[in-house]
C-alpha cells in the first residue's frame, strides 16, 4: 500500500514513516512543507514531497494520485496562534478529504484528539474548555471526514508521551483522559490500514491491556 503522511514531519508522523518504510507490505511518502526537512527524509530513502496545507487543493491531490491511502497527522502545534489552529488542523484538513477525492483516494486516516466529538454536547472536559479552538477545529474536522464518503477512520489519542512503545491499547467510543505513547498510535494508524473493519470507525484511545490487533477487532 503507498500510503501518503500529510504532517509527516510531526512526532507522530515521523514515527509513521519510519515503522512503514521498515514494514513489508507498504511505501510511506512524506508530505512536507519545508525544504529544509527533505533531506532528513531522503537520507532513509523516503518518497518525499513538498506540499504546503495553506496552499491548494489540487497541488495535495496532484501528490495524492497513485497512492492508496492518507493520514492525515498534521497539526499547528502549541506555539501557534487560534489562526494557524484553523488553517491547519481545520482547514488543512478538510483541503486533504477533498484533495483525497479528487485523487481517487477513498482510504483516509485521521489522528484527531480524545473526547472531541464531545465538543458539541454540554459534557465538554475540562481540556477542552482551556484549549477551545483546537478542540473546535478536530470536532468540524471529524465531522466533515464522517460526512465526506471517504472510507475513513478517526483516531483520537489521549495525552501524547514519547514512552517506548507497549503494543497494547485500550479503545471505545469514550474513554478517560489518559496517556498514549505516540510509537503505539503509529502501530495503531497501520494496523488500521490494514483492518477493514476499522472502515467508517472513530474512537478514543489509550494504553491499555489488550494488543493493538486484539483491540481494534472489538469496534
Amino acid at each position: 500500500m503507498n500510503v501518503l503522511i500529510i504532517g509527516a514531519n510531526g512526532q507522530i508522523g515521523q514515527r509513521l514513516v519510519r515503522k512503514l518504510q521498515e514494514s513489508s507490505q507498504h511505501n510511506p511518502i512524506a508530505m512536507i512543507r519545508k525544504e529544509e526537512q527533505l533531506e532528513k527524509f531522503e537520507e532513509y530513502g523516503v518518497k518525499t514531497v513538498l506540499v504546503d496545507l495553506e496552499g491548494s487543493i489540487d497541488d495535495i491531490a496532484n501528490v495524492a494520485k497513485d497512492t492508496d491511502a492518507i493520514v492525515f497527522t498534521a497539526g499547528s502545534g502549541g506555539h501557534t496562534g487560534a489562526d494557524k489552529t484553523m488553517l491547519i488542523d481545520l482547514d488543512g484538513a478538510i483541503k486533504s478529504m477533498e484533495a483525497a477525492k479528487q485523487a481517487g483516494v477513498k482510504r483516509f486516516i485521521m489522528v484527531s484528539g480524545i473526547g472531541v466529538h464531545r465538543w458539541h454536547a454540554n459534557n465538554h472536559l475540562e481540556w477542552m474548555d482551556s484549549s477551545p479552538v483546537y478542540s473546535a477545529a478536530k470536532y468540524y474536522a471529524d465531522v466533515w471526514l464522517e460526512k465526506s464518503g471517504l472510507d475513513y477512520t478517526i483516531i483520537r489519542p489521549g495525552d501524547l508521551t514519547n514512552d517506548p512503545e507497549t503494543g497494547k491499547v485500550k479503545v471505545a467510543d469514550d474513554l478517560e483522559h489518559k496517556q498514549i505513547s505516540r510509537e503505539d498510535v503509529a502501530s495503531v494508524i497501520i494496523a488500521s490500514l490494514e483492518n477493514d473493519q476499522t472502515i467508517g470507525k472513530a474512537f478514543d484511545m489509550i494504553n491499555g491491556e489488550t494488543p493493538i490487533v486484539e483491540a481494534l477487532r472489538t469496534l
